[in-house]
């Protein structure tokens, strides 16, 4: 059997994952208030105020929004933080 050499394993890794990334999705719902919304995305995302506004507002007005996007481990931890924080959120393929 061939031997792959770690180096080549990590930069296939990294091609895929920039070919094909993961998202996290934030739905609406009718509990959180927009203001606490944009404190959540302001502070475990660390978005600007401006940034964080805008993707609560995408939230509230089109019922979703894309606030993280990487490798599937990471989307699935930004996920259950979202749960933790009373956040109706989701991951799926960006279709990149």
């Amino acid at each position: 059997m061939p031997t792959i050499a770690p180096e080549q394993t990590t930069q296939a890794d990294a091609a895929t994952a920039v070919a094909d990334p993961w998202v996290t999705i934030v739905w609406n719902d009718p509990v959180n208030l927009m203001t606490y919304v944009t404190y959540v995305f302001e502070t475990y995302f660390g978005h600007p105020k401006a940034k964080a506004e805008k993707l609560m507002k995408q939230v509230h007005q089109q019922g979703k929004a894309v606030v993280s996007t990487g490798s599937l481990e990471s989307m699935e931890v930004d996920v259950q933080a979202m749960h933790g924080f009373g956040l109706w959120a989701t991951l799926q393929r960006s279709g990149q």
